[in-house]
């Protein structure tokens, strides 16, 4: 009777996904500190201003890798709110990070070059390096755009050294497919592997072992841990807990007098190396959601036709997402953030599922009606939930009663 196979579990992470992609593209930028954010791209732009300097020479996209360092778009430059996406490890060793404000980052680093998001493309890509890793290891949790659980117990090769092997193998398809580079960490269970998959990055690869909690794991900050945010750090650094080796050592009674019953006990479980969950590979989404930030405030008044057409736009994004996905919803939301950084949430749940934009519009513009605007705006942001699957969803009866949607009932129209 063969043994049962021990459990190994994959964190797949690409390595700063987004401007790995740019560098694709851009192949000139390599070892530069490039940052990802403050917009989406406007296509063909760096073309067009080529266009203008040397209108003799047809430029196409061919000619990307062309294009001279002095046409791209320094840190220095920028004006605005904007935020960071992601930066190159050549940025990131200023001090620059995802999320981080890009005019702060203009201080750290102003010789970065800045580069506009390109969604479409990483999309491409993200769905690109899952497809090669479904024909590999089929058994595949998805987390978002640059990142996988993957399932390595039964899969061959996946008990050879850890799962080393395996995770090799991996490594090299997805690079030889696209140039991409990713980290993999491979562990008894998802906990681990997340926090193994940070050990060696760029392109490493980290395997830990049950025996090698003490030695690896509990010098660790806390904050390693993922689920540990920044209050719940605070408040372990507060009674003395700083690395999970010292979080270990508390009794789990204490834990659950501290933090309550369900905290505590998962924070012991955690700092023990314990986690059962199993790789999901299929996960409904809750809810799709499509929102912007503002360059400047705008004013629900004096700036209704500005707005009013990123409203819409929203609306039909996130009708599109729906549409894409085989998704329709019947809890309409809006999000508003004012200047303040105060936040505003208003929703209405209508008598049928869409996936309509206009239908979408009209709720959400419901929703603005109910909301307060004396304060002018950072960001808008539209929401469907109780998302159910379209063929599903026409296998429902018809609702009992329709509530006609106003059409012109909008905050902001567009006209």
């Amino acid at each position: 009777m063969q043994p049962e196979p021990i459990r190994r579990i994959a964190h797949l992470d690409m390595d700063a996904f987004y401007a790995s992609v740019e560098l694709l593209r851009y192949p000139q930028l390599k070892g530069l500190p490039v940052v990802i954010g403050g917009g989406r791209r406007q296509e063909d732009d760096l073309l067009g201003r080529l266009a203008l300097a040397y209108p003799a020479q047809a430029w196409t996209q061919d000619d990307l890798a062309a294009i001279p360092l002095d046409f791209f778009p320094r840190l220095a430059a920028y004006t605005g709110r904007g935020v960071i996406t992601t930066a190159t490890y050549a940025a990131r060793q200023f001090g620059v990070g995802s999320a981080m404000g890009l005019m702060k980052a203009a201080k750290l680093c102003p010789q970065a070059i800045l580069l506009p998001v390109d969604f479409a493309q990483y999309r491409h890509y993200s769905q690109r390096f899952k497809s090669i890793i479904a024909d590999i290891a089929p058994v595949i949790e998805n987390r978002g755009v640059d990142e996988v659980y993957i399932d390595f117990t039964e899969v061959p090769g996946g008990q050879r050294e850890g799962g080393r092997v395996l995770a090799r193998l991996i490594q090299k398809a997805i690079f030889d497919d696209t140039g991409l580079t990713c980290s993999v960490g491979v562990a008894p269970n998802k906990l681990l592997a997340k926090m193994a998959s940070e050990f060696n990055k760029p392109h490493g690869i980290s395997v830990v072992l049950e025996e090698d909690l003490q030695p690896l794991i509990w010098p660790l900050a806390c904050r390693k841990i993922n689920g540990i945010g920044p209050k719940s750090d605070e408040k372990l650094q507060s009674h003395g807990i700083r690395t999970i080796g010292e979080l270990a050592a508390r009794e789990v009674g204490w834990l659950i007098a501290t933090f309550g019953n369900k905290t505590g006990a998962w924070l012991h479980d955690a700092a023990w190396g314990r986690d059962s969950r199993p790789v999901v590979t299929e996960s409904a989404p809750v809810s799709m959601s499509r929102e912007t930030t503002f360059e400047r405030d705008l004013h629900a008044v004096r700036d209704r036709a500005e707005l009013g057409a990123l409203f819409t736009r929203l609306c039909e994004q996130v009708a599109q997402d729906l549409q894409r996905k085989g998704y329709v919803g019947k809890t309409i939301g809006i999000k508003l953030r004012f200047d303040d950084f105060s936040i505003v949430t208003r929703d209405l749940t209508l008598p049928q599922y869409t996936d309509d934009a206009a239908a979408i519009r009209a709720a959400a513009g419901q929703c603005l009606k109910r909301a307060p605007l004396a304060r002018r705006l950072r960001l808008l942001g539209v929401r469907v939930g109780s998302l159910l699957g379209a063929q599903e969803a026409k296998l429902l009866p018809p609702p009992s009663e329709t509530q006609p949607h106003e059409p012109n009932a909008l905050l902001f129209p567009d006209d």
